[in-house]
C-alpha cells in the first residue's frame, strides 16, 4: 500500500478558520491584527511569497502591508525603519523578506525586530524560548512541520523521531519542539556517519536539507511518517519542477504518511505565520493594557 498523502492545504485551511475567528474578536476590541512585509531591492525572488502571505492574511482577517525599499538602502536606514515599526502600535508583526542585498546581513535585521512583533520566530529570543518549552512565537516552518505530525494518529510520548538537518531555524527548533512533546529525537547532519541507520529506526522522519532525493524508501521504517520540508527546483524532461528532499515515489511505497512538495509543509507554514500574527497582537494588547494599568496606579 502506498503512503497516505498528508494534505497540507486542508490543515492550513482549518488553521486559518480558527485564526479568522480570533482576528475578528481582536478587531472588535480595537486591535486589528496587522502585518508589515519589508523587502529590499529586487523583489522578484520574494514576490511569490509576498503574494501568498497577503492572500493568506486576507483570508485570515489579518491586515497586510508590503513595503519595498531600494537596494541601496543602508543597514542603518533599515534598522531605523524597523525601530519605527516596533514603536507603532498599529503594526503587530514584521516580516523580513529574503533574499536581501549582500550588504544587509539578515541576522542583524532579525535581531532588530522586537520579540513581541517577531511573527516569523527568527529573533534569538524566540528561538531560545523553545528550549524552555515557551512556544508563543516559534519559527514558522519548524512549528508547521510539528503541527502536521500532531494531526496523525501517532502518540507523541516516546515516539522515536529522526530529524535530518540541523539548521538554527528549522532542524534544531523541530528537535526541541518534539522533545517538549515527549518524543525521543535523533538529529542527523553532514557529519553523521550513517543517516540511514537512524532514519530506519524512526517512527517519524523530518528532512530539511535542501538536497533533492536525499531520503529514499530504503531509508525508512515501513509505516513511518515522512515530513519533507525541502523545497528544490530541478529540471526534468517536462520542464522545471519543485520537489522536496525525499525521493517521493520510493518513499511513498514504504512510508505510512508522507507530505507532498508542494502542498505539504508550505501552506501550513504560511498559516502558522497568520497564527503568530494573532498571538503577537494579543500579547501586545495585554502588554499595553498592563502598562496602562500600572500608569494609573
Amino acid at each position: 500500500m502506498r503512503a497516505a498523502l498528508i494534505d497540507g492545504k486542508a490543515i492550513a485551511a482549518d488553521m486559518r478558520a480558527r485564526v479568522l475567528q480570533e482576528a475578528e474578536e481582536l478587531a472588535a476590541a480595537g486591535w486589528q491584527p496587522k502585518l508589515v512585509s519589508v523587502s529590499v531591492g529586487d523583489t522578484a525572488a520574494a514576490e511569490l511569497y509576498v503574494r501568498n502571505q497577503q492572500r493568506s492574511a486576507e483570508s485570515a482577517g489579518v491586515a497586510f502591508e508590503a513595503r519595498n525599499y531600494p537596494a541601496e538602502t543602508s543597514l542603518e536606514q533599515l534598522t531605523g525603519i524597523l525601530q519605527g515599526l516596533n514603536a507603532d502600535p498599529r503594526v503587530n508583526g514584521i516580516i523580513i523578506q529574503r533574499p536581501l542585498p549582500a550588504h544587509i546581513p539578515v541576522k542583524v535585521l532579525q535581531k532588530a525586530v522586537h520579540p513581541l512583533k517577531d511573527v516569523e520566530g527568527m529573533h534569538p529570543a524566540s528561538i531560545g524560548n523553545i528550549v524552555y518549552n515557551d512556544l508563543a512565537l516559534g519559527p514558522c516552518t519548524a512549528v508547521a512541520a510539528v503541527e502536521i505530525l500532531k494531526t496523525l494518529p501517532l502518540p507523541m510520548e516516546g515516539l522515536n523521531v529522526t530529524v535530518i538537518g540541523h539548521s538554527e531555524i528549522v532542524g534544531k527548533p523541530i528537535a526541541f519542539l518534539l522533545m517538549g512533546l515527549g518524543a525521543t529525537v535523533t538529529v542527523c547532519h553532514h557529519m553523521t556517519r550513517s543517516v540511514a541507520m537512524h532514519s530506519r529506526a524512526a517512527d517519524a522522519v523530518f528532512v530539511a536539507v535542501g538536497k533533492p532525493g536525499l531520503v529514499t524508501g530504503d531509508m525508512l521504517k515501513p509505516g513511518a511518517a515522512l515530513i519533507d520540508i525541502g523545497i528544490n527546483r530541478i529540471e526534468t524532461a517536462d520542464g522545471p519542477k519543485t520537489v522536496g528532499d525525499a525521493d517521493f515515489d520510493s518513499c511513498a511505497e514504504v512510508a505510512g504518511w508522507i507530505t507532498p512538495v508542494p502542498g505539504g509543509v508550505g501552506p501550513v507554514t504560511v498559516a502558522t505565520l497568520m497564527k503568530n500574527a494573532v498571538l503577537a497582537t494579543r500579547m501586545q494588547m495585554d502588554h499595553y493594557r498592563a502598562a496602562f494599568a500600572n500608569t494609573e496606579v
